[in-house]
């Protein structure tokens, strides 16, 4: 039977006191996609505001990334659905992927938190990667706790941010995470490193994309 995945991706185009351009990061829904697409998963797009979603950081020189712009499923992207009008429940898996957009418009969005809450309370995978993983902060479950307390997380570290956009970003997101509980560890800058902790999981920076889509594939079944 076909799996079905959910990825969750920004609508922002830019970002910080400086209007520094962004969206999501390419690589980021193109390695997953090309993981999950050739394993034969159905994938599906959706954005808070539904529509066009802008990207940041297009390699063409990576194959993965040249394929997934060129493809009916980039078309797709761009025309994705209006989060709102979407239950999470009709996937197997939701996926947030990053890039600094993410943390404009998807952290503490009603309707992500909406989204994480029906997928987990219904026995599906959470997976988010990088930024991603801001789509998880203030996610209750109904107890008054926050979601990722407790939980095995990752996410783009305060490290990598010094070096990359800590005067772009409103928080850092390693922070912020430990904020609410979360178990949260890294690897060294830019390292791929994903962490799995039951149905959740989450990978940490650009170059964790691809084996958090692995991780993914794998707990699907694939």
């Amino acid at each position: 039977m076909t799996k079905h995945v959910l990825f969750i991706v920004t609508n922002a185009p830019v970002i910080g006191p400086h209007n520094r351009k962004t969206g999501f990061f390419f690589a980021e829904v193109a390695h997953p996609f090309g993981v999950l697409d050739t394993a034969g998963v159905a994938i599906e797009f959706a954005s808070p505001m539904g529509g066009w979603t802008p990207y940041d950081a297009y390699d063409e020189a990576d194959p993965a990334q040249k394929a997934f712009f060129e493809s009916k499923a980039f078309r797709r992207l761009n025309r994705s659905r209006k989060l709102s009008e979407v239950d999470a429940a009709d996937y197997d898996a939701i996926l947030i992927p990053g890039g600094l957009g993410p943390m404009v418009d998807i952290q503490r969005n009603a309707h992500v938190k909406k989204a994480v809450v029906r997928a987990w309370t219904t026995g599906k995978i959470v997976s988010a990667v990088c930024h991603g993983p801001c789509g998880l902060l203030g996610v209750d479950l109904g107890d008054g706790a926050p979601f990722v307390r407790g939980k095995k997380v990752t996410g783009f570290s305060t490290k990598e941010e010094f070096d990359y956009a800590r005067e772009d970003v409103p928080y850092e997101l390693e922070e912020a995470l430990r904020a609410e509980g979360a178990d949260y560890s890294s690897a060294d800058n830019w390292q791929p490193h994903v962490v799995v902790d039951g149905r959740l999981i989450t990978g940490q920076n650009p170059n964790s994309a691809e084996p958090l889509g692995k991780a993914l594939l794998a707990a699907l079944g694939g």
